[in-house]
């Protein structure tokens, strides 16, 4: 697992970032304060405090994470 600071600070970038994830079989999570949502739900990405960037944890390792890092890197705060 790998965790890696995420902005989606519009409704848009929120939609691309919920379709980019969904071709991965394996699982994403946001976490937010004491929140974790999965992260391939829109509506669940909707109830969180989009304001502030949002720590995204991806269960994967090797080339699929590397994989998921280079699809997601758009999104992912330095």
């Amino acid at each position: 697992m790998k965790t890696v600071k995420v902005s989606l600070n519009s409704i848009d970038k929120v939609k691309t970032f919920v379709n980019d994830i969904n071709r991965f079989d394996f699982d994403f999570d946001l976490v937010s304060g004491r929140y974790v949502i999965d992260a391939k739900s829109i509506m669940g990405i909707f109830s969180l405090d989009l304001s502030k960037p949002i720590d995204l944890n991806i269960h994967a390792e090797g080339d699929n994470l590397q994989e998921a890092l280079s699809v997601l890197h758009s999104y992912i705060l330095d």
